[in-house]
């Protein structure tokens, strides 16, 4: 008697015709009809699942692992019907033909039965594309559905911020309702976006997701018609861009949470702000100094950037509401800060310390990549073990021909000896970039490119004003 497979797929829950007790019970009786084995570790079922995609599928996953060990487990596999396997033509024929040429496993439909005569490959084309069509034209229905839901006032997304679900409809959420009423008034009485966003992180509230608060999701927050009854959807049913004007807007079935009022000033008052303040303006005029680009936050790391107004530079996530921590400082005196600085490492003992080698030369780059890529395969082929897709014999064999690659790369690496460092050499090239640096008639440009030649990354430490170069050769 021969072995079998059975697996088992439902899209929703709502499929009773296809449930899986359902099938698996019409599986059994075709089994014992036939005179096939079917035993209970080869029954395979991904429940709630679509089959237009075989990624996420991890039991039709496990049972092409299964299928590929030696000797083979099972002699063929049972489907309710071949939209069962796949809904996906490209996936349907690459499995189909790997099972049927590499193990050796026929793929049976139960009550899609198929002459052994040659036009059965034609008939099974047809149901394939069938199926095919079928699931492309249910995604347009649903996608139509919703369209027509949304326009009658019917909830079609995921509650945003301030709201949670309830039959059906949206439904202020006690805790985080009044977190947006709190946003609103704050801004209305002149709390710049910025500075709300930290006093959300700093008392421990987090958006919808659990992230931390950021310039773009109180904008969003600020920006949504939820908040006074609404709903919105882009035209093709994607999700709506939130720095963009509405696709479309149609009176929601939930109760708002701010006034009309309210939602219309905040507009109002972020229009006069744009005006003030345009997004394009640093670009359009860019300001050029010598530490541009050089100077970080010692808090979190990120840039210190020029300030729409005023000659001072702040750190940038600061300015988004990421960090806690204001880094503000003059121009003038940070430079005069690191001038000294430089000075003062020039007659330190230890200036060696604060000398960063690049960790390979840069004719090595190359080969890092391809040692990074390697090693990712490596990662790739284990997951690949670990949920069954491959077997081990065919781990063992990517195992042993990616480690010899990696092998040989490694020794390539190992070639290039690193250089050493010429302390005095590198003393005298910091002593002419000074000369430059203080140089009242040479550019910023020219300055900032003379710094960068010879310093990696400046941190300066708040509130204490102190700084900290890591120079490079």
């Amino acid at each position: 008697m021969k072995t079998a497979a059975a697996y088992i797929r439902v899209s929703t829950e709502d499929q009773v015709e296809y449930s899986p007790d359902s099938q698996l019970k019409a599986i059994r009786k075709y089994a014992k009809e036939h005179d096939l084995i079917l035993p209970e570790e080869f029954v395979f079922a991904d429940e709630g699942i679509s089959g237009r995609k075989t990624d996420k599928r991890i039991q039709f996953q496990r049972m092409i692992g299964t299928a590929k060990l030696k000797p083979k487990p099972f002699d063929v596999i049972l489907l309710w019907k071949f939209s069962r396997f796949a809904r996906n033509r490209e996936d349907s024929i690459v499995y189909k033909s790997m099972l049927r040429k590499q193990c050796g496993i026929e793929v049976i439909s139960i009550s899609e039965q198929l002459s052994e005569d040659k036009t059965s490959i034609l008939i099974e084309a047809l149901i394939e594309a069938m199926d095919e069509y079928y699931s492309l034209n249910l995604a347009e229905e649903v996608r139509r559905g919703m369209s027509e839901k949304f326009s009658r006032g019917g909830v079609v997304s995921q509650p945003p911020f301030g709201y949670r679900m309830q039959d059906g409809i949206f439904f202020p959420d006690e805790a985080a309702a009044p977190v947006v009423k709190m946003i609103y008034e704050d801004y209305l009485s002149g709390t710049p976006v910025r500075a709300i966003a930290q006093k959300l992180n700093s008392i421990g509230i987090t958006t919808r997701h659990g992230n931390t608060w950021e310039n773009r999701t109180v904008e969003y927050i600020l920006t949504n018609p939820v908040y006074i009854g609404k709903l919105r959807r882009s035209q093709t049913g994607d999700r709506s861009d939130r720095f963009h004007e509405l696709d479309t807007c149609v009176d929601g079935q939930h109760q708002p949470i701010i006034a009309q009022e309210t939602f219309e000033a905040v507009q109002i008052k972020r229009a006069e702000n744009k005006k003030k303040y345009r997004k394009y303006a640093r670009q359009c005029q860019p300001v050029q100094f010598m530490l541009k680009g050089l100077v970080r936050c010692d808090h979190c790391g990120a840039t210190l950037v020029m300030a729409s107004a005023g000659n001072y530079l702040q750190c940038h996530n600061y300015g988004r509401g990421k960090c806690k921590i204001s880094h503000a400082i003059s121009v003038p005196k940070i430079n005069q800060i690191v001038l000294e600085q430089m000075r003062m490492d020039l007659v330190d003992p230890d200036f060696d310390a604060k000398i960063r080698r690049k960790p390979k030369p840069k004719a090595d780059t190359s080969i890092l990549s391809l040692v990074e890529k390697e090693e990712k395969k490596l990662d790739r082929i284990r997951e690949a073990y670990e949920a069954g897709i491959d077997t081990l014999d065919e781990y063992r064999e990517n195992k042993r021909r990616i480690t010899e690659k990696l092998s040989a790369l490694h020794a390539q690496i190992d070639e290039a000896e690193p250089q050493p460092i010429d302390t005095a050499a590198f003393i005298g090239q910091v002593q002419s970039g000074l000369k430059t640096l203080t140089d009242p008639c040479v550019s910023e440009i020219i300055k900032n490119e003379t710094l960068r030649s010879i310093v990696e990354e400046i941190i300066f430490m708040k509130p204490s004003g102190r700084i900290e170069i890591v120079y490079h050769l």
